[in-house]
């Protein structure tokens, strides 16, 4: 089993701090006093610069492997709220954001959420040592290319016009819709 992941990684052309694991990993306890005051970035002349004691921080987080073979991972998870508050400011996400798009969980914490963590098994690579093949798309029944597709059900597919119609749906996206083909000329 694989420990010591970081907990954030630097991303300098987004000019801010990402969660390696996800948002609600818990940091390891030893390394909590470096998340301090959850300040993003240290001044320097006016200029962002990352805050290097956050790329020190390892998570809560672990990989199973067998031989070789990464099978699974997961992570223990922030029960705190005033914890994940910290995460949050160190990751660039505003208060008012906070409360927009996780004001739910916040409230979920601050009503006593226990200590909890998960962790996932990728099945498919687990068949995949089992059955002794080179790589996991010997064994998934719908494997997909490089660009996502899948070639044994030609999906995804366009749409008849008619259906979308039909259902009252206009595709979004780009003015090409989901066709591909170029709009009418406008009028």
């Amino acid at each position: 089993m694989g420990t010591d992941f970081p907990l954030m990684q630097w991303s300098a052309e987004e000019n801010k701090w990402n969660a390696v694991h996800h948002p609600f990993t818990r940091p390891k306890a030893e390394d909590l006093h470096l998340l301090g005051d959850a300040t993003p970035t240290s001044r320097r002349e006016g200029a962002p610069t990352p805050n290097a004691d956050f790329g020190k921080i390892r998570a809560e987080a672990y990989d199973v492997v067998l031989n070789g073979v990464e099978i699974g991972g997961g992570s223990m998870r922030i029960h705190e709220p005033q914890l994940q508050e910290k995460m949050f400011e160190a990751l660039g996400v505003s208060a008012q954001d906070q409360q927009s798009m996780f004001g739910h969980l916040l409230r979920a914490l601050r009503l006593g959420a226990p200590p909890h963590g998960g962790i996932a098994l990728g099945l498919d690579r687990l068949v995949m040592l089992l059955c002794g093949a080179e790589s996991i798309r010997d064994v998934m029944a719908f494997p997909k290319n490089n660009r996502g597709m899948d070639l044994m059900t030609q999906s995804p597919a366009d749409v008849d016009p008619k259906q979308l119609r039909d259902l009252a749906i206009k595709p979004a996206g780009d003015a090409r819709g989901q066709s591909g083909k170029e709009p009418p000329p406008k009028k």
